[in-house]
């Protein structure tokens, strides 16, 4: 199957899988896995902070990060369509009575400065205590340029707050900017990052911060049932991510040019691309439930409702767009045909 869903379907490869075999393992609750300590130094020197740890999850990290970052009755703002919002359980909330504070985002997926300072609390006993921005890069794929976050960092600094960043596909983005990671990390007192999307590990996030807010971080972990033992064989995977899939993510931002190019041409779509990620606002005459079975039957795998959505990744090669365009073609003119 061309599974378009997204890039977490990607599976590691057999080189992959061969340096998790080869990786050395210890009992990372007693900080002894080797693999780990080793990953986790050389993700704190690459973002620029002073320490990291290894999360089963990308959701795990966030929760993890806010959790360590603010108290009960304190206050993240956030975008409202944000994953630490909308896509986590409201975790921050449930888990730790930290009160979301949810504002509109732009449509390059910036959250606007003046929204966010019109939301900021003053000190007053009526209100949750703002503490925290929490923002998120790529957005929907939209790489957010370095120059937002200084302002969002100066914003910061006025009042007081801290900024995380959700960078679950922050290699997307520093691929689509042409930055390095320690440049956009600069700006923001934390970041979690995920290795089992574009990435291609089968497991695993990181959370970068510095020292004292990683070990409240790692206590927090624990207490969320992710202390792990032998957690080298993640690390592994990881690592051999970094080192070998990071470079090739900009053939999955060009093969999303290259889908978005020809499914531009169907006139039943209106066609946007950013970094890996096609979004597609399906005319009414088209069912998507009809067309997602269709494409199914050709070997090819969307999820359909609302904005249509194609990932493209690293189990994705050029010939797979190719195919899927021109059969996503062949059969929105079938399914027209059928409706005369």
């Amino acid at each position: 199957m061309i599974d378009f869903r997204s890039d977490t379907v990607t599976k590691p490869s057999s080189e992959m899988l061969d340096a998790m075999l080869a990786t050395p393992l210890g009992d990372d609750v007693y900080k002894d896995d080797p693999s780990v300590n080793a990953f986790e130094q050389k993700m704190a020197t690459l973002s620029g902070f002073e320490a990291a740890l290894i999360m089963p999850s990308g959701t795990q990290s966030n929760l993890c990060a806010l959790l360590a970052h603010c108290g009960r009755g304190e206050e993240y703002i956030v975008g409202q369509d944000y994953h630490t919002y909308i896509y986590e359980a409201g975790g921050a909330a449930v888990l730790g009575s930290v009160v979301p504070q949810p504002i509109r985002v732009k449509k390059n997926g910036e959250l606007s400065i003046d929204d966010i300072r019109s939301v900021i609390k003053p000190y007053d006993q009526h209100f949750a205590k703002s503490k925290l921005i929490s923002l998120e890069n790529t957005h929907n794929g939209k790489a957010i340029e370095l120059d937002y976050f200084k302002r969002v960092r100066s914003l910061a600094n006025e009042n007081g707050l801290i900024v995380h960043l959700d960078g679950a596909r922050i290699f997307n983005a520093i691929t689509e900017l042409n930055i390095e990671l320690k440049q956009i990390c600069q700006y923001v007192d934390s970041i979690s990052i995920c290795f089992s999307k574009g990435l291609g590990a089968p497991i695993g996030s990181v959370l970068c911060g510095d020292r004292e807010f990683i070990e409240r971080a790692k206590q927090i972990r624990k207490m969320a049932g992710g202390g792990m033992r032998q957690a080298g064989l993640l690390a592994g995977a990881m690592d051999y991510a970094l080192e070998h899939n990071v470079k090739r993510l900009q053939n999955d931002h060009d093969n999303a040019l290259l889908l978005a190019t020809k499914l531009s041409n169907i006139e039943q779509f209106t066609v946007e691309h950013q970094t890996n990620m096609v979004h597609i606002d399906v005319d009414s005459s088209i069912n998507q439930e009809l067309l997602a079975k269709l494409l199914a039957a050709e070997g090819i795998k969307v999820s359909p409702g609302g904005r249509l959505r194609l990932v493209t990744h690293l189990d994705i090669a050029k010939a797979d767009v190719i195919y899927a365009s021109e059969t996503i073609k062949d059969i929105i003119e079938m399914m027209l045909e059928a409706q005369k």
